[in-house]
């Protein structure tokens, strides 16, 4: 079996269980020479467990300590007790992870502040932070928003990642692990119900068809609850979850040298979802007559609360979130003695079907935005790492990657959409901000039933060669040289095609300026060098440093969301292409234990920094509400992290893991301005724009953000937790009693790509608890109680576009609780 390219088929165990059992090899691998033994695989580490992780990234065993990566494996195990069941909740137990997420295609993956722009997905760019499954490279970060299901392990690196790696990545990779088909007979079902409707059933089985040669596993699971937001209009309850997954494989050993996985995997999805609502509302450049208060009251519009955490709206278009994700994938081994060749081979497919209300309002301004689309992607993968312990390991990789998008969009404008969207002008004001007005603004039909549909078409061509040794000098010390060669192909083919509520295409200025028919087909190759070198030392058996310099890229892109428009509403073709972005990285590592390794405290400092960062932006003063993509000259994140996990006996275990980020524009002399910056007229040549907030000003068409901080990260996270078990006997079973808890922290951060001082979010702390009996017979029941003490937090927050001043978030969830039984045969 395959697993993580970065580890090189890493088998990682994590030690919580009193009792150990024997370490368990990759069916590929030769027999290495000396084994540390491991208890039970399903816990975490190294944050969340103090003893031994057996890897054998190196093609020789040793303990995760002594891997020269900054690394946290969760366990399958803690997946469960903890409800970390998609990629998003991994961030109360992972600091340096960050998850985004307005809809499953508008999602992004950052590790230590890096990975993918703040805002809306662009598919012509690649992500910073690789998902990987089984192996296998998943290219939209949509296609990832699947639950966990029969779960292993997920491994979390931090840093570049492109020298081991198929695919290049330049923020991390998160590689998930599923269990493997087993020639013991075996089963495991887990069933879990809550509040808000909430009904979770996962269940797996495994076994033999051919004794010694054949073996197959099959899963499953379904997820199932209310929204959390009511909708005071079209009733029910948005943001909720309706998800459906089964794989399946098949394990082949034809000769003791050779085995072969076939993966197979597909999932649906179709929740009431998403939905923003209001929050506040801030001053802009905009005349009062055109900013939120007085455009909703000149339509008597209220929102039906204006606490978010009423968890109410009004929103009067039907939301939807639906996908279709899956694929198959063949993985094969070959011992040749003295290396080990892997193939992986893979096909996988993402279909989306949308439906947004993309005006946050019950009022009918957007009344219609999709962008449903179709997503195919083949991947290649060979590979050969030597095996056993020499002076020289090495492994050397070809990857070829392609991936087709078709995306056919389409948005309508309504009603009050002239009133919002366009500028009346310097009109005297009456009660409603047009009482002797005949401008476009002040007339529905100007933008009522203006309609934009977008064909967009995206190809996509990756390859690459990279390679990696590892030279042992001495005992203690190593250094370890890597590079790649990278070839990227992107093309695209826009065309969008505006017609009046008439059906006609003939547009005046004013609709133009609000969707403008676009049509253009953009390309961008390159070739890119990237490489990067380690060097290790261990200063005692339990002490171990690195120092890590590595040259990344991430490779440029196209845009395909629609151009900005010029100051005559012509699509800027200039800005179809977007710039590579080129990465130095640097790092130091220390990995500790102590006390007989009870006690392990990691320590990792970083430097990074970054030319041409590539940002999603929002050229909301032209009332364009689809993002677009543009170049930051400079960026730069730094920071110190820690990861500690104590294990004083064996009734308690105890963590707790800290990460310092400091990430910040360098030079971005022509960003977006935040929302009170815009919203007035150009300034003339000469003349200077206006103070903030000023009624009527002017305002500047970009504005110098250099020195602000990054959006979506926190200087300070944490997370941390404890379990307390004693031993119980239930009638004649015998097992444990436990108390666990889990619990995180994020500081304040901007939820806006120019920072502004409407959109920062407050730093928050969860708290979850667990009570259950976890029986030595193979069974496990608990009660659970997330967000025990209630808090009120944010997950993002954005701006209206238009840039009427209504600022709109998504509320975290509330307090759940429920219960989990889970048993394993």
């Amino acid at each position: 079996m395959a697993l993580s390219l970065a580890l090189i088929l890493a088998q990682v165990a994590v030690p919580t269980a009193p009792e150990p059992v024997a370490p368990v090899q990759a069916a590929s691998e030769t027999p290495v020479e000396a084994q540390v033994p491991r208890p039970d695989t399903g816990r975490l580490a190294p944050a969340q467990s103090g003893g031994e992780i057996v890897v054998t990234a190196r093609r020789r065993a040793e303990t995760v300590q002594q891997v020269p990566i900054a690394i946290s494996v969760i366990g399958g195990t803690t997946l469960a007790d903890t409800g970390a069941y998609n990629v998003s909740r991994l961030t109360q137990l992972q600091p340096t992870l960050q998850f985004y997420s307005t809809n499953p295609r508008n999602s992004a993956a950052n590790i230590r502040g890096l990975g993918a722009p703040f805002g809306l997905t662009n598919d012509g760019i690649e992500q910073g932070v690789g998902i990987y499954v089984d192996g296998v490279y998943y290219s939209r970060i949509a296609s990832a928003t699947f639950d966990f299901t029969d779960t292993e392990r997920i491994e979390i690196l931090r840093g570049p990642q492109g020298t081991l790696y198929g695919k290049n990545t330049t923020a991390g990779a998160i590689n998930i692990a599923t269990r493997k088909p087993s020639f013991t007979p075996e089963a495991r079902v887990e069933l879990t119900t809550g509040n808000l409707d909430f009904i979770q059933a996962k269940a797996s089985a495994s076994g033999p068809i051919v004794d010694g040669k054949l073996a197959a596993r099959i899963s499953a699971s379904v997820t199932s609850r209310r929204g959390t937001i009511r909708n005071t209009v079209l009733g029910g309850y948005a943001n909720a979850q309706d998800n459906q997954s089964v794989r399946g494989q098949l394990l082949w050993t034809p000769t003791d040298n050779l085995d072969l996985t076939l993966y197979g995997d597909y999932n649906h999805q179709d929740p009431n979802c998403c939905a923003q609502i209001y929050v506040r509302t801030g001053a802009t450049q905009r005349p009062l007559t055109r900013q939120y208060a007085a455009l909703a009251a000149a339509f008597g519009y209220a929102p039906p609360s204006t606490n978010a955490f009423d968890r109410l709206t009004d929103l009067d278009t039907p939301l939807r979130a639906k996908q279709e994700l899956g694929g198959v994938s063949l993985v094969g081994n070959l011992n040749l003695g003295g290396a080990t060749l892997t193939s992986v081979s893979a096909w996988r497919f993402w279909d989306w079907d949308p439906s947004n209300d993309r005006d946050f309002t019950g009022l009918p301004i957007t009344t219609v935005s999709a962008n449903p689309s179709q997503q195919r992607q083949w991947s290649q993968e060979l590979r050969i790492a030597s095996n056993g312990k020499r002076a020289v390991d090495y492994v050397a990789g070809l990857f070829y990657f392609h991936q087709t998008i078709d995306t056919q969009g389409l948005q309508v404008q309504g009603p009050a959409a002239s009133r919002f969207l366009l500028n009346p002008g310097n009109i005297p004001v009456g009660s409603s901000g047009c009482a002797t007005a005949t401008t476009a603004a002040c007339n529905p039909a100007a933008l009522n039933g203006l309609t934009a549909r977008n064909t967009i078409g995206f190809s996509n061509t990756s390859a690459a060669v990279f390679g990696k040794a590892t030279w042992h000098i001495t005992d203690a010390l190593s250094i370890a040289p890597g590079a790649r060669v990278n070839y990227d192909r992107k093309t695209g083919d826009y065309v969008s095609v505006v017609t009046t509520g008439t059906g006609s295409t003939t547009l005046s200025a004013d609709q133009r300026g609000v969707l403008a028919p676009q049509s253009y087909r953009p390309d961008f190759d390159d070739w890119n060098v990237s490489g990067d070198v380690t060097i290790a030392y261990d200063f005692a058996r339990d002490v171990h440093g690195y120092a890590t310099y590595a040259r990344s890229y991430k490779s440029g892109g196209i845009n395909l969301s629609g151009l900005p428009l010029d100051g005559s509403n012509n699509p800027i073709l200039a800005a179809a292409q977007v710039k590579p972005e080129r990465v130095n990285h640097y790092e130091l590592g220390l990995k500790t234990q102590w006390l007989d390794r009870r006690l392990t405290a990691n320590l990792a400092a970083f430097w990074t920094d970054i030319s041409d960062y590539q940002a999603t932006v929002t050229n909301g003063q032209l009332g364009v509400l689809r993002g677009y993509l543009a170049n930051a000259e400079a960026v730069r994140t730094r920071g110190i992290e820690l990861d500690t996990a104590f294990r004083p006996t064996e009734r308690l275990n105890v963590y707790a893991n800290a990460a310092y980020t400091d990430a910040k524009y360098v030079r971005f002399v022509d960003a977006p301005c935040p929302p009170e910056l815009s919203g007035g007229s150009a300034p003339a040549a000469g003349q200077s724009p206006s103070a903030p907030g000023t009624p009527g000003g002017i305002s500047p068409s970009a504005c110098d953000v250099s020195g602000q901080r990054l959006p979506g990260i926190s200087k300070w996270a944490f997370s941390y937790g404890a379990e307390y078990a004693l031993p119980a006997r239930i009638g004649e079973t015998d097992g444990n009693a436990y108390l666990g808890y889990d619990g995180s922290y994020r500081s304040r951060f901007s939820s806006n790509p120019s920072p502004s001082a409407y959109t920062y979010i407050d730093g928050y702390s969860i708290s979850n608890f667990r009570l259950g009996y976890r029986a030595d017979a193979g069974w496990n029941a608990f009660l659970w109680l997330r967000n025990a003490f209630d808090q009120n937090y944010y997950e993002l927050l954005a701006t209206q576009s238009g840039n009427t001043g209504l600022i709109v978030g998504q509320p975290g969830d509330p307090r759940t609780y429920g219960v989990t039984v889970s048993a394993s045969f």
